[in-house]
């Protein structure tokens, strides 16, 4: 039987499902997440920073390093490798889901749906893997206690915000489990989420972001990053601006490669979407540096031509193994671009019509992932919210978390591992947010490490 079979001869009932939750809850209670912060086996800071150097361009990784000390924030957001050891250490209910890998609060942001709506979802699936949920929501907690430190809430702000995020992902499992199958798998996409999660304050901000990400298109960019070749008016001419180190050109033999790993990327998207991209061509590719974890990694964006003017900017990022790889059963995708779209198909409510991934013949062959640059994209910065507001936006991401996780773990199980003996049993949320604290105490114990070798001179940084 093939991987791809299903069995649609047998049914499990909701209360089948529940008792098997109920059963994993027995075998692991949901106050083992109040624990020691990390792992005896942990790697050092030199150690991590080392491995996680490998395999990237040497001239970027001062650039990468110097990200990382900005805050304890940022050097968390490069840091999933490193919590993934610690997070290896504790307690695991057994019940395995499609999980981001990366959840940290910054990982959820706003993008259009092909009919041009604005959506809010996880964003980011570099390190997804199939593994334990309780690792994303661990991850987002931490997450959010740190955001709060830096955007100056106190104490019991940060706190909360962890706190309520596990509520809301709590409380939206058992919503989703009691929903018709087909309700539940399109749940909560949209603006209505703000109010499902009760982050009725969020709502200015879920507007202004929204706005500004409708503004946030391929013609953007154009103007802003590109010119037209000497006199010429027409799309095709257009080049990309060198704004070094983010943007930089390429030579011609990198851009040839990577247009013929466009070529081959077509295969991965739907048919009709191939229609599409088969009426564009590439004017230009350029080097793109992004992120804080994907500093040092093959990036690269691909301007298009379409019709009377008309521009799609696509990027090519580089796809590496999972950092959370090692320490889950061992696995060997085909391609890890391919593993990364699958991740973001199983997870997303609606994802990007031209995503994909290829290979890119640079000194070696690369895998790569396809996506648009612009697709009305937005976001609502964590670290600059209000402690009123960064509540709510732990319960927004909470709730989307648990949306998420519902697509590939059956949320009637979940919802039986997390149900409560009454209304306010809350030691779930709070073991959670007992350890989110000391996980953001270690993260930025860490940090301060990280920072102090800078400074003696034992690892390079730059900032940009």
């Amino acid at each position: 039987m093939p991987d791809s079979a299903i069995d649609l001869r047998s049914y499990v009932s909701a209360e089948e499902a529940r008792e098997r939750g109920r059963a994993a809850r027995e075998r692991v209670p949901v106050t083992d997440r109040d624990r020691a912060a990390e792992s005896q086996d942990r790697p050092t800071v030199r150690e991590f920073i080392d491995t996680s150097n490998q395999g990237r361009i040497e001239r970027l990784i001062p650039l990468r390093i110097g990200r990382m000390t900005a805050s304890p924030f940022t050097f968390f957001r490069g840091a999933a490798g490193l919590m993934a050891a610690d997070l290896s250490a504790g307690p695991d209910s057994g019940l395995t889901a499609q999980i981001c890998g990366d959840a940290h609060a910054a990982n959820f942001g706003l993008y259009g749906t092909q009919r041009g709506e604005i959506v809010m979802d996880i964003n980011d699936f570099d390190e997804t893997v199939r593994g334990p949920w309780e690792w994303d929501l661990e991850r987002l907690a931490a997450s959010l206690v740190l955001a709060g430190r830096e955007s100056g809430a106190d104490a019991d702000d940060c706190v909360l915000a962890a706190r309520d995020a596990a509520s809301s992902y709590r409380a939206t499992v058992a919503e989703l489990a009691g929903m018709p199958f087909m309700q539940s798998w399109t749940a909560l996409p949209d603006e209505s989420i703000l109010a499902s999660a009760q982050a009725h304050d969020l709502i200015d901000d879920f507007k202004k972001a929204a706005k500004k990400a409708r503004k946030n298109t391929s013609a953007k960019v154009v103007a802003k990053w590109t010119h037209l070749d000497d006199h010429e008016t027409d799309i095709r001419k257009h080049r990309f601006v060198s704004d070094p180190p983010v943007l930089t050109s390429v030579d011609e033999h990198v851009a040839e490669a990577v247009i013929d790993g466009l070529q081959q990327y077509a295969g991965t998207i739907r048919e009709s979407r191939r229609e599409l991209l088969a009426r564009f061509a590439v004017s230009d590719v350029a080097f793109r540096i992004v992120g804080t974890g994907s500093v040092g990694l093959h990036s690269y964006v691909a301007l298009l031509h379409g019709n009377d003017g008309e521009a799609v900017v696509l990027q090519v990022k580089q796809a590496r193994a999972s950092a959370l790889a090692p320490f889950l059963p061992p696995t060997a995708p085909r391609h890890e671009g391919e593993r990364i779209v699958a991740g973001a198909r199983s997870v997303q409510s609606e994802t990007d019509i031209l995503l994909g991934w290829t290979t890119v013949e640079l000194d070696e062959p690369l895998p790569f992932i396809v996506r648009q640059f612009r697709n009305l994209k937005g976001s609502i910065d964590p670290a600059g919210l209000s402690a009123e507001d960064l509540d709510d936006y732990g319960r927004l991401a909470g709730a989307l978390l648990a949306r998420a996780h519902a697509r590939s773990l059956d949320p009637r199980a979940l919802a039986g591992y997390l149900e409560t003996d009454s209304e306010d049993d809350d030691r779930f949320e709070e073991s959670v947010a007992r350890f989110a604290v000391r996980y953001a105490d270690r993260t930025e114990a860490d940090h301060a490490e990280l920072v102090a070798a800078v400074e003696a001179g034992t690892i390079a940084a730059e900032r940009d």
